[in-house]
């Protein structure tokens, strides 16, 4: 299956929905970053969270990122994405795997860590993005995103997100769906919504059986006459190129860019997101020095 999110409202104006399937997203980012399960549980959460996120995104040049810094052994999480479904990430460990927890579940928290914050970045192609901020309560990437929404953005809203890591260490089933309540909601609606999550299986279980986000959606919500406004697929992807690295390189400017001809005469950059290497050798650095001389 295609992985992809949908996005819906019930018809009267109470929640608004997004559900994601992102299983070969997570996989695919997985084989490039050779993660370890729990690192590959954490990174795909962050992932898919970032993707739904992204749908939210009114404009193509917009881009939001969610950043997570708690203070464990994996250190930083990290994702971003478009409006148009694409996402990419990295973890600043992935080779990080803590034992399993008393429950058999990867312990996600405890490589992340709960001593730190959550960062959500909006980048309008303006002067300065919109940061926002608030502490990691678990370090399990839903219940700190929902936190976020409550007390940075006001936003009452529940978020689920689920990687299934099978023994091979493939990824299983990915996906995840955040429901927001609306400033009309009933009192009534918010109690039916209630009971519906406290009996709800995890999403990466739905997925695994077979459940596709309409058939997530209407389960989620049984009870609301739910109408779907999008389709959109999603996937991994980087835009990285020799002109953004040749960009960095000038950004360091003139003098690290002598000492680094000098020292080394040549020069490796790896790209944090896709792995991608971009080598350049000793006439191509002193082209970029003597552009960094002029500006």
């Amino acid at each position: 299956m295609q992985d992809y999110l949908i996005r819906a409202m019930d018809k009267e104006g109470n929640i608004r929905v997004f559900v994601a399937n992102t299983t070969a997203l997570v996989n695919k980012a997985r084989d490039i970053h050779n993660t370890t399960p729990t690192a590959s549980a954490a990174l795909g959460r962050c992932l898919t969270a970032a993707a739904i996120l992204g749908t939210m995104l009114k404009n193509e040049k917009e881009t939001i990122s969610i950043q997570l810094k708690g203070g464990g052994p994996i250190g930083t999480v990290l994702a971003v994405a478009n409006s148009k479904g694409e996402v990419k990430g990295y973890v600043g460990a992935p080779a990080v795997d803590l034992p399993l927890k008393k429950d058999g579940k990867l312990d996600v928290g405890g490589a992340v860590g709960n001593n730190g914050k959550i960062t959500v970045i909006r980048d309008f192609g303006l002067k300065e993005p919109y940061i926002g901020q608030s502490d990691i309560v678990t370090g399990e990437i839903a219940e700190d995103l929902a936190n976020y929404f409550a007390y940075s953005e006001q936003q009452p809203s529940a978020v689920a997100l689920g990687v299934l890591v099978d023994k091979d260490t493939s990824i299983k089933a990915a996906g995840g769906y955040i429901i927001q309540v609306l400033p009309d909601a009933t009192e009534e609606a918010l109690d039916r919504l209630e009971s519906n999550l406290a009996n709800i299986e995890p999403i990466s279980s739905l997925i695994e059986k077979g459940f596709t986000p309409e058939d997530i959606l209407f389960h989620v919500c049984s009870g609301f006459d739910m109408d779907i406004k999008d389709k959109i697929p999603v996937k991994l992807t980087c835009d990285c190129s020799t002109e953004r690295i040749q960009k960095a390189l000038i950004a360091i400017g003139r003098v690290e860019l002598e000492k680094l001809i000098e020292e080394d005469g040549e020069a490796e950059l790896v790209c944090h997101f896709c792995n991608e290497k971009y080598h350049f050798n000793r006439d191509e650095l002193n082209s970029l020095l003597k552009e960094a001389s002029e500006q």
